[in-house]
């Protein structure tokens, strides 16, 4: 297999249980280099519970997950080195919130990649400003609203130069009128080239962004295809219903 034809993110045959309730029930997926896929379907479908296994959050009870052709490592510092290759950003910011927003991006560039202060510092302020809220930098996360500190906590990830971002409904904690801006940055990254995959509620922003959309119901992943083949023409009637109790609403 050629160097650019290997995918950036894969799982193999995936199963996890929560006790009796099987999470992820042979989950086979690939993310390739910069491409979007969307993962979308019911609560308690698996979809955070696989997000979440890619940089091993989850451990998994079999299959196999790999980063760029290599198994995740178990623990220790491959895991560490790993994880800094994969951007993670969660439905709560999880910022630091006694550090500045500055200080927020500049602390592990700094311990992880080594980097200088004063580098580290120049590029969060580039980040930031991509982003929209370079005049924040000094503030601490309190300080901010919702949607600012998600654009932030998207900053922060992209210093430390990920290979690959996943997202873990990264819209769900915020107002409505917040939204759209976050969604805004992740569009912009995905337009850049950035290996994404996202988990959703955002069907309007799935159809647009996503290369693949990914359907999970109960823990299986159902269906997956374009998005303008799944949206207009769902194949199984479990994501034609949830797709019509979308409209419903």
């Amino acid at each position: 297999m050629m160097e650019n034809d290997r995918p950036v993110i894969e799982l193999r045959h995936v199963h996890k249980h929560f006790g009796d309730l099987h999470v992820l029930n042979d989950i086979s997926l690939t993310v390739k280099k910069g491409e979007v896929v969307v993962i979308i379907g019911p609560s308690g479908s698996g979809k955070s519970t696989l997000c979440r296994a890619i940089n091993r959050l989850e451990t998994i009870d079999s299959g196999e997950i790999l980063f760029e052709g290599e198994p995740l490592p178990q623990e220790g510092r491959k895991l560490a080195e790993m994880r800094a290759q994969i951007g993670m950003v969660f439905q709560s910011f999880n910022l630091f919130a006694h550090r500045t927003i500055l200080d927020n991006l500049t602390i592990a560039p700094c311990d992880v990649l080594k980097t200088s202060k004063k580098e580290a510092r120049q590029e969060a302020m580039r980040l930031l400003e991509r982003v929209g809220v370079a005049d924040q930098a000094n503030k601490v996360p309190a300080q901010l609203s919702g949607g600012q500190q998600q654009r932030a906590a998207i900053a922060r990830a992209l210093a430390m130069h990920p290979k690959a971002m996943l997202f873990d409904e990264p819209t769900s904690a915020l107002d409505p009128e917040m939204i759209g801006e976050v969604l805004n940055v992740m569009a912009e990254l995905a337009k850049d080239g950035m290996t994404m995959l996202i988990v959703t509620h955002e069907m309007n922003f799935a159809r647009k962004v996503a290369d693949r959309v990914v359907f999970m119901d109960g823990g299986c992943i159902v269906e997956e295809n374009t998005p303008e083949a799944f949206f207009d023409h769902p194949q199984s009637q479990r994501a034609k219903d949830f797709l019509s109790s979308l409209t419903a609403h």
